[in-house]
C-alpha cells in the first residue's frame, strides 16, 4: 500500500495532472487518496476512480466485488453508489457473459459509465449494447474487426474451442470494411477506446528487452517489482514461434489505432501502470503510450488530444478541463519543446501546474529525489530480510 501511495507524486513530476484509475488490486485505499487529495491532506493528482471492479466467483484479480447472480451485482452497483465511484469497471476473468451484460446495463440504469474487458463469449456490439462506454485495450477493438465473431464467440461460449483457438481465428478473420463498419458505430454511440499499447509492446518484445537495467526501476517498490515476475515467468517460457507470433500480433492489433482515429473514435491515452504489469511505469509510461500512438500512425496533434481532451470528454468535464480558458481549471504542463513538431517532447518538461500552484523543475525534481530515496531505503530493509 504505502509502495503504491509513493507512485502518486511520480505522475505529478511527469506532468500528469488528473489519473483516471480503473481498478487495481487497492480500490478501498485508492477511493481515501481520491478524498485526501481532494481536501488537500495527500499531495498526487486528481483521482477519478471506479473502485473496485465488478468479477465474478473466485477472479484471477484482487480487489473485485464477486458477482455470481443478478443479486449480486445488484448489490455491487449499490455499494459503488454509496461509495462515490467516478464510474464502474467490469472485468471478465470468471464473470458469467450473461451477468457481464447485466452488470453493464445496471451501472449504466444506475447513472454510471461502464469500462471494462468484453468477454470472449460475446461480442463487442453485445457489450456496448448493455452499458459499456469505454473498451479498455486495443486488442477488444481488434475483436470487433472480425467478420467471424459472432461465430467465434458463440463456439467459444458453448466451449466449442479454447481461447488460443478463438485468438488464432480472430487474427485470421479480420476484415477492414467489418472494422471499420463496427469503428464507425463506436464513434456514432460515443464509445471510446483506451488501446494501452506500451503495456502489450513491453511483455510482447521481452526477448529484445528485459528491462533489467531501466532506471525507473528505482521509483518501484520491491513488493510492486516482485508482481512483475509473474508476467516476466509467462513470457519466458515461449518458444521462438510463439515468441515471432507474439510480435506479429502486437503489429497486427496495433495497425487498428488509425483505422479507429479515421472512423472517429474517441482514443483515451491511458497505460494500465500498475501491479503485475510489468515494467509499465506510472508516469513515464504514458509519454511511451504517446510516442506509440505517433510510431503507429496518429498525428502529433491527435495524440495530444487523447492525453488532454479524451478524459475530460468521457466524464463530461469539457466544462473544467481540456483546454486553457478562462474559467477552466489551472491544470497545466508547460514544456521547453513543441510537442507538435516531435511528439517526445512531452518529456522535455519545464513546470506543472496543478491546482493554480507552481512546481517548476526543481520542485518536480525534489519529488523524483524523494520517491527514489523512499525505495531506496524499502530495498535496503529488504535485502537485510532475505
Amino acid at each position: 500500500i504505502e509502495e503504491n501511495k509513493a507512485l502518486l507524486p511520480l505522475y505529478i513530476a511527469h506532468g500528469i495532472t488528473t489519473v483516471r484509475d480503473c481498478s487495481g488490486d487497492l480500490p478501498e485505499q485508492v477511493l481515501q487518496w481520491r478524498g485526501e487529495i481532494a481536501n488537500g491532506t495527500l499531495f498526487g493528482p486528481r483521482l477519478l476512480s471506479s473502485g473496485a471492479k465488478i468479477e465474478g466467483i473466485k477472479p484471477v484479480w484482487k480487489g473485485t466485488i464477486e458477482v455470481g447472480s443478478e443479486a449480486d451485482a445488484d448489490k455491487a452497483i449499490a455499494r459503488l453508489q454509496h461509495d462515490k465511484v467516478d464510474f464502474v469497471k467490469i472485468t471478465d476473468s470468471t464473470l458469467k457473459p450473461e451477468l457481464f451484460l447485466y452488470s453493464a446495463s445496471a451501472a449504466r440504469k444506475a447513472g454510471f459509465k461502464a469500462s471494462g474487458h468484453i468477454p470472449m463469449a460475446l461480442t463487442v456490439e453485445q457489450a456496448v449494447d448493455a452499458g459499456l462506454a469505454s473498451i479498455e485495450h486495443l486488442d477488444y477493438a481488434f475483436k470487433a474487426g472480425s467478420k467471424d465473431e459472432a461465430k467465434i464467440a458463440a463456439d467459444f461460449g458453448a466451449g466449442r474451442i479454447d481461447r488460443a483457438e478463438a485468438n488464432r481465428r480472430l487474427d485470421a478473420s479480420f476484415d477492414h470494411d467489418t472494422a471499420m463498419h463496427a469503428y464507425r458505430d463506436f464513434a456514432r454511440r460515443g464509445v471510446f477506446v483506451t488501446p494501452t499499447l506500451n503495456g502489450g509492446r513491453i511483455l510482447d518484445f521481452l526477448d529484445q528487452d528485459d528491462h533489467a537495467n531501466d532506471p525507473y526501476l528505482a521509483y518501484i517498490g520491491p513488493g510492486l517489482r516482485a508482481t512483475y515476475q509473474w508476467r516476466v515467468d509467462r513470457a519466458a517460457k515461449a518458444s521462438p514461434a510463439q515468441i515471432e507470433a507474439r510480435h506479429a500480433q502486437y503489429h497486427q492489433v496495433a495497425s487498428v489505432l488509425p483505422l479507429l482515429q479515421e472512423a472517429g473514435v474517441t482514443i483515451i491515452a491511458g497505460t494500465d501502470a500498475g501491479f503485475l504489469n510489468s515494467y509499465n511505469f506510472p508516469g513515464i509510461a504514458l509519454h511511451q503510450e504517446l510516442q506509440l500512438f505517433v510510431k503507429e500512425g496518429l498525428s502529433a496533434p491527435q495524440a495530444l488530444s487523447a492525453a488532454t481532451r479524451s478524459g475530460p470528454a468521457w466524464f463530461g468535464q469539457m466544462d473544467r478541463y481540456g483546454g486553457v480558458a478562462t474559467g477552466k481549471a489551472a491544470d497545466l504542463v508547460l514544456l521547453t519543446a513543441n510537442p507538435l513538431q516531435d511528439i517526445a517532447a512531452t518529456e522535455k518538461i519545464d513546470s506543472v501546474i496543478l491546482r493554480g500552484t507552481v512546481y517548476d523543475r526543481a520542485a518536480l525534481d525534489k519529488m523524483l529525489a524523494d520517491t527514489k530515496a523512499k525505495v531506496a531505503a524499502w530495498n535496503a530493509e529488504a535485502a537485510k530480510q532475505e
